[in-house]
């Protein structure tokens, strides 16, 4: 199992700090403990039950043989964001959001599929015969196209799930999500509007240590299906392979 978190490592990490109190979005209001010198203090003791509601289902996903997708462009979480997703072989976006990057996934794919030739294009011997003017339009054009769609450059079908730091500034690739019955999961602070999102887990989405340890949690629980669904399908196939055994022997025994 995932490694259970507490209330001490969400305190330490400062998951706990949401925004002013005049920034607040009602909305959050059964997720805050107190108010504290004019700050919302989340309730740590929801944001465990939502923790633990959030990586439950992202298991049952990610077992299935389904992608994640990590959605963060905020400087303070792109890193965190990035190793993990990588780490889990997993897509993401660290960068600008594409509008339409899944309710128009046919286009998003013909950009792919450009990205695709570049890069075939360049390991060729031929790119090297190029015109050096023609040789530097196309190395550009690759860097841009990667620095948008690095992240997603594996993805042949749309996300099983999003997961998402700050839902405020995501709004569009929540938007488009739920327009696509994707479900979100997503870091939800104070300012925020958590009725869209299917797994809100209350947490402060600024601080680069509660971004850490939240991403660092959700990410050891999918490490944790991929490992399950690995065990599964090597125990499919080691009865297979008994089956058609046992198979063999009792048209030798007739």
């Amino acid at each position: 199992m995932a490694e259970k978190i507490t209330t001490e490592s969400l305190m330490d990490a400062g998951v706990h700090f949401g925004h002013l109190t005049r920034k607040w979005n009602p909305k959050m209001a059964e997720y805050i403990f107190m108010e504290n010198n004019g700050i919302h203090i989340i309730d740590l003791n929801k944001t465990m039950k939502c923790l633990d509601e959030a990586t439950y289902a992202l298991k049952n996903i990610v077992r299935s043989g389904r992608k994640i997708m990590f959605v963060a462009t905020k400087k303070q979480a792109k890193d965190i964001i990035n190793a993990e997703a990588t780490r889990l072989n997993m897509p993401f976006v660290t960068e600008r959001w594409l509008g339409g990057m899944l309710t128009n996934f046919a286009t998003i794919r013909k950009s792919l599929k450009k990205l695709a030739q570049i890069d075939k294009l360049m390991k060729d011997e031929s790119f090297n015969n190029l015109a050096k003017r023609e040789r530097l339009m196309i190395t550009r054009e690759k860097a841009k196209l990667e620095k948008l769609l690095g992240g997603i450059t594996d993805l042949n079908r749309l996300p099983a799930a999003l997961f998402v730091i700050d839902v405020k500034r995501e709004h569009i690739a929540v938007s488009e999500a739920l327009k696509l019955n994707i479900p979100v999961f997503a870091m939800v602070d104070t300012n925020s509007d958590p009725s869209n999102i299917d797994f809100p887990i209350p947490a402060n989405d600024d601080a680069f240590k509660s971004i850490s340890l939240i991403t660092a949690h959700v990410g050891r629980a999918i490490e944790e299906a991929l490992m399950e669904r690995k065990k599964d399908k090597e125990e499919a196939g080691q009865k297979k392979e008994e089956e058609e055994k046992r198979k063999v022997d009792e048209t030798v025994e007739n």
